[in-house]
């Protein structure tokens, strides 16, 4: 499903992302690198995919034709799993 990288909720994108399309929670520019499939910030130019262009500002909007909007989960679930993890671990360690 589709996330806002901002906000975390789950939003409803079944067609190509405009370059000018807003988070309808937040805001946010959605054709934005923190939105995309191939952001990776340890990545050369942040990207891995090496024929992307330099873009200076991650979180605005672009002209990255390469943009695939990532998969994610909204941001309650992962707390969720966060949770149930950690207590999973403190249940290992006890005293």
């Amino acid at each position: 499903m589709k996330v806002c990288h901002r906000c975390g909720k789950e939003l409803n994108i079944t067609d190509r992302v405009s370059r000018t399309a807003t988070c309808p929670h937040c805001g946010t520019y959605l054709h934005s690198c923190l939105n995309c499939s191939f952001h990776d910030p340890h990545a050369h130019n942040q990207c891995r995919e090496p024929q992307s262009e330099y873009v200076s500002d991650r979180e605005k909007a672009n002209f990255c034709d390469l943009f695939t909007f990532r998969e994610s989960e909204p941001s309650g679930k992962r707390e969720e799993k966060v949770a149930k993890a950690r207590k999973t671990w403190e249940e290992l360690f006890k005293k």
